[in-house]
């Protein structure tokens, strides 16, 4: 606890003891404290019986000023319902309250609760894994459930925290739920499983874009080896994804490494994104660089320019100056067709312009940026110029010891 939260819980405790009530006097909070003490608290019937007194005691807290408290009682709550009793429904309730009260409340995100919610989450995943006898459809709607919850609370961090966009660490518990979604059959198994009933995403969509969303959030909060180990366990691209022209999606692989490096680029952290491009190159890619360079320029060879060339000339040309515009806005309208083909092209169209801006000073329509902001708080292409080709051999020359 703060010390600003510890001041105002005594206060609180002071003002209760004048009217003859102390908080360790409240009949509510004691039959809780019982409760969450009792051996029966597995049963479904008492966990509720506890989250409806958990309830009672954070509103009260709220209503008297004592906003320490009622986030306390919401944390140690939840975190007992799920560590004793294993009721991962009954939480996540419990769980709704505590990061509705925190905003409610104004209370500071800070490293301390960073860590509560780290251990929040390790519980529920336990909680969620060790019930054996949940249905599929339960544990999928589960899943989601605390996928909003995580994202709530990284927009709390972001309200209220010190960091713009968000707590690292609240990024990086999405970027491993949204991984580990992901990979769960009860959430991509299903024809409509993130939306309603006019959601018809297949499971492959929802595939790419909870990947996707995973290393966002991974290059959001500098977790550069974890998106390695993500692309390095993923399967090497077809002769069809590499096609010259194809009309499938790209590799997974692939996109998701251009999807990072975008993100990396739009905060302006062009060290992880070099890192990153780097590491792929060197640890990841089937290919080796020369090959790319050389297929890259080639436009007879039947393959589809290469993603890993792709990210490597943007970083590099995102470490010259503004007077390279032209450079970036040709490479990308040459690697327009391919970014066509990944899962959501408007996301990446909003991060190429986000990175236009930034680097090169070209500003985008009003809209455009309104859309960048709002995307980068939750967690596109330009054209016109030509390009000698005499520059681009150039550009890709001086690349030889870049990376």
């Amino acid at each position: 606890m703060s010390a600003a939260a510890a001041r105002r819980r005594k206060q609180a405790q002071k003002r209760a003891a004048k009217t003859g009530g102390t908080p360790a006097g409240d009949p509510v909070q004691g039959r809780l404290d019982a409760l969450l003490a009792d051996l029966s608290l597995s049963e479904e019937s008492v966990a509720y019986d506890a989250l409806q007194l958990a309830q009672s005691v954070v509103r009260r807290n709220v209503k008297i000023g004592d906003f320490a408290c009622a986030v306390d009682a919401a944390y140690e709550t939840s975190l007992a319902l799920l560590s004793k009793s294993g009721r991962v429904a009954v939480s996540s309730q419990l769980l709704a309250e505590l990061v509705k009260v925190l905003g409610e409340t104004h209370t500071a995100c800070d490293a301390e609760w960073v860590a509560r919610f780290t251990r929040l989450d390790e519980a529920y995943r336990a909680a969620l894994d060790g019930d054996g006898n949940m249905s599929p459809e339960e544990r999928g709607r589960l899943q989601r459930l605390h996928l909003q919850f995580l994202k709530k609370g990284l927009k709390w961090s972001n309200d209220l925290g010190s960091v713009r966009y968000g707590h690292q660490g609240m990024h990086s518990l999405l970027g491993d739920h949204c991984w580990n979604m992901s990979c769960d059959a009860s959430v991509v198994d299903k024809e409509k499983p993130l939306g309603g009933d006019d959601d018809e995403s297949t499971a492959e969509e929802v595939e790419i874009e909870l990947r996707g969303d995973a290393v966002g959030h991974y290059a959001m909060a500098e977790r550069i080896d974890a998106i390695l180990g993500k692309l390095r366990g993923l399967p090497s691209p077809t002769d069809e994804e590499t096609a010259a022209g194809h009309a499938c999606p790209p590799a997974q692989r692939d996109e998701l490494l251009t999807r990072a490096v975008m993100v990396l680029l739009a905060i302006e952290d062009l060290r992880g994104a070099r890192s990153l491009v780097a590491s792929f190159l060197a640890d990841v890619s089937d290919r080796p660089l020369a090959e790319l360079k050389k297929s890259y320029l080639d436009k007879t060879d039947g393959r589809s320019p290469s993603h890993a060339m792709f990210c490597s000339m943007l970083v590099r040309i995102c470490e010259k100056d503004a007077k390279t515009a032209p450079l970036f806005q040709w490479l990308v309208k040459n690697f327009g067709a391919e970014l066509t083909t990944v899962h959501d092209p408007e996301v990446i169209k909003a991060y190429t312009t986000k990175i236009g801006r930034v680097y090169f000073n070209i500003l985008p329509p009003p809209s455009m940026m309104d859309m960048m902001e709002n995307m980068m708080s939750g967690m596109g292409g330009m054209g016109g110029m030509g390009m000698n080709p005499a520059m681009m051999q150039q550009m890709m020359a001086g690349m030889q010891g870049g990376m």
